[in-house]
């Protein structure tokens, strides 16, 4: 269950609000004394966010389904969704599983894939190794315009002590949530009226994958708001709130007779911004979808492989593979990671303690970098990496110890080591 509260009329048509990894729903709170007025806002926390219990999710499917669970528990069957970021993720993820629960949605500075895989682990690292200090002081360049940021210190410091809060164990669950997030081959299957809204000057998501999310999802529209950033809301929340209220209000289609239907919003004026502040766009013309292949041992193996060594050491493997090594790193793919490192016996924390040992042991410390960051990847910190390495200096040798302990202590410095 999610913790959750609604504003509006008890007897309006439900509109769900969802908030960006590291914010709470207070982030929507100037978009709900107008949205209040035609529907009930239903807005929740991601866990260990605003204070809420501290249960971490892993996956943004497991995100969708306490949402529902939740929804479900106060007898919200069919709902509109807006949501930010991760919000954003969870709600297209709801669109393509539980399409008959989702009448309207609208995806705001979201993305069919979060950046890389490998981002979003190591902002696990950084968080697991010095807390959220590092990621709440750079959270403003992140999610405001340079201008916002000089002009709205007192909003600033308010965002940044949503990240201060969070709970850590949470955020880093929520980061291997965007980190696995990729539905990239599924917009097509998205079937439900969609508004895709960016700020014009995101550089966490973009224009760029505002496009893309608009190219597959049929029909969908594009709207981009100037002069903002990542947290468009908050930055422009004029216009945030004008492009929800025209979306929700024309497209929220009624599949189900028991669910009511909203009427439009009857708005004082018409709808004629002072500004120019966005304007959504026709819809794209969409590409073919591309086609997945048959799931086997070599998908899940390299599936696991690029989660634990992170995709730029895969791809390079990859690249500097010809035919003659082609074999070979088709059976490590498929058995070492794709059977072993897949079985239910032992979790990724401990198989990255026996595989240190393994390479300390064996004197292949070549490769030792490599299983250092991934330990970091699955969980280990600086000091339980250390514990391991001085269980294997009592039982491997001194002088082995001593060069792996050489290794791993450039390998945390690098990883660990918080942006400038």
């Amino acid at each position: 269950m999610l913790q959750y509260r609604f504003d509006g009329p008890d007897d309006a048509p439900v509109l769900v609000i969802g908030p960006s990894l590291g914010t709470t729903w207070h982030m929507w709170d100037r978009q709900i004394p107008e949205l209040s007025q035609h529907w009930r806002i239903f807005r929740y926390d991601l866990p260990g966010h605003g204070g809420a219990p501290a249960h971490p999710a892993a996956a943004v499917t497991d995100l969708a389904d306490r949402l529902l669970a939740t929804l479900d528990s106060v007898g919200v069957q069919r709902f509109g969704y807006a949501g930010c970021s991760i919000g954003g993720a969870v709600g297209a993820d709801l669109a393509l599983r539980h399409p008959h629960r989702v009448a309207s949605l609208v995806l705001v500075a979201a993305s069919p894939r979060f950046g890389t895989a490998d981002e979003f682990r190591q902002r696990g690292v950084i968080v697991r190794s010095n807390g959220l200090e590092p990621i709440a002081r750079t959270a403003p360049e992140r999610w405001f315009t340079p201008h916002f940021a000089a002009a709205q210190p007192a909003i600033v410091e308010w965002a940044v002590q949503m990240v201060r809060t969070t709970d850590p164990g949470c955020y880093i669950a929520s980061c291997e949530a965007l980190a696995a997030f990729d539905i990239r081959t599924e917009l097509s299957r998205i079937g439900v009226p969609t508004l895709v809204l960016v700020g014009a000057e995101d550089k966490v998501t973009g224009p760029a994958e505002a496009r893309t999310l608009v190219a597959g999802i049929p029909d969908a529209r594009l709207a981009l708001v100037p002069g903002a950033s990542h947290l468009a809301p908050v930055e422009q929340p004029g216009a945030v709130t004008d492009l929800l209220l025209m979306h929700f209000s024309t497209a929220w289609q009624d599949t189900l007779a028991s669910i009511p239907v909203p009427a439009a919003p009857g708005l004082a004026a018409p709808f004629v911004p002072v500004v120019p502040v966005a304007e959504i766009g026709s819809a794209a013309v969409r590409p073919e979808a591309a086609t997945m292949g048959r799931p086997d041992r070599y998908d899940s193996g390299m599936k696991i492989r690029r989660e634990v060594l992170g995709d730029a050491h895969v791809d390079a493997a990859t690249a500097a593979s010809d035919a003659f090594t082609d074999d070979f790193e088709e059976l490590v793919t498929r058995y070492a990671w794709g059977e072993i490192w897949n079985r239910e016996g032992l979790d990724r924390r401990a198989r990255s303690c026996v595989t240190l040992t393994a390479v300390v042991g064996s004197g292949h410390l070549e490769s030792l970098a490599q299983h250092v960051r991934a330990a970091l990847r699955n969980g280990l910190t600086p000091v339980e990496i250390k514990e391991v390495l001085l269980q294997t200096a009592v039982y491997c040798g001194i002088p082995a110890a001593g060069a792996a302990f050489a290794i791993a202590q450039s390998v945390i410095q690098e990883e660990t080591t918080p942006p400038a």
